[in-house]
């Protein structure tokens, strides 16, 4: 079982893992373990499994749950364990924070609910607390739905008044929400930076780590990045956020499940297909992903 790591402990580079399947769409687990070995061979502070980027969606619980065992027996000490859980009822998502509460997880990632309507303040609110209160495992606020989106007010609120919510995952394209979540958060709110197109930028802001899905198609380079933030190297992080930029606007597509698991299986991580319906990679997006690969492995070069 995996480490459980306190909550001022979960920062940095954090992949959201791709989710390796086999041809008749069942998890691939020697793949799925040999990915988790992969990522922390490039250097990776800690993993998450059943996000966005992993099909978490369209994961069963069972799904979920063999999978969150797998990447922490092969994680251990190495980092914390972040396990998403993506429903749409409070029920649902409980059913699925008990089935991985065993595990060694060290927080949820939890989105809003998602279908159709949006929950008033209140609603929302408690939705958080009765997870939290059912399973005890710090929660980190997955901010996604277009429809249901919070706003810093509120995600303020909660880490404010909800013992159980320790931070927010803000995944739009908004860097102004960003920055008033870390301008406005307490010492021990965790904001983390999913905004793929502006990683730069979110860190140069403070943000507490990175959970995105171009975390898991170029790790490496995500982790130079944060590596060239924190010690003031803004010409290497510019290069390096160029680079990424281009890979990032090479895999962004409707079937971006499926571009990002070719962009990272060119460097070396076996991931098989996407599930229906998502479609394959074109030979167009092929041909985009091969060539902003090739550029991520070139030298960064001098932007000052």
């Amino acid at each position: 079982m995996p480490k459980i790591f306190q909550p001022s402990e979960i920062a940095g580079i954090l992949p959201p893992l791709l989710t390796p399947l086999s041809d008749d769409e069942t998890i691939d687990i020697s793949s799925l373990r040999e990915l988790s070995r992969f990522m922390l061979r490039q250097g990776v502070h800690g993993l998450v499994v059943g996000g966005s980027s992993g099909e978490g969606f369209n994961l069963s619980v069972d799904e979920l749950r063999t999978m969150t065992g797998v990447v922490g027996e092969e994680l251990g000490e190495s980092g914390p364990l972040i396990a998403g859980v993506i429903a749409n009822s409070t029920r649902d998502a409980i059913e699925r924070a008990r089935a991985i509460s065993d595990l060694g997880v060290s927080a949820l990632q939890l989105t809003p609910v998602h279908y159709i309507y949006k929950t008033d303040e209140e609603a929302m609110i408690r939705h958080f607390r009765e997870v939290y209160d059912a399973v005890g495992i710090p929660i980190i606020v997955y901010n996604v739905i277009p429809w249901n989106y919070l706003t810093p007010s509120l995600l303020l609120r909660m880490m404010r008044e909800e013992h159980g919510v320790i931070g927010v995952k803000q995944s739009a394209g908004d860097l102004k929400l960003l920055a008033d979540l870390l301008l406005e958060a307490g010492p021990k709110d965790r904001i983390f930076a999913a905004i793929d197109a502006l990683l730069y930028p979110s860190m140069a802001l403070g943000a507490h780590g990175v959970i995105s899905m171009l975390a898991a198609a170029a790790p490496r380079q995500c982790l130079e990045l944060w590596e060239a933030v924190r010690r003031g190297d803004h010409a290497t992080a510019l290069g390096l956020h160029r680079k990424m930029l281009r890979l990032w606007n090479a895999i962004f597509a409707d079937n971006r499940i499926a571009t990002s698991k070719f962009a990272l299986s060119l460097q070396g991580a076996p991931l098989g297909i996407s599930r229906r319906p998502t479609p394959a990679v074109t030979p167009q997006q092929q041909a985009a992903i091969r060539s902003a690969v090739a550029d991520l492995n070139a030298p960064v070069a001098n932007v000052a």
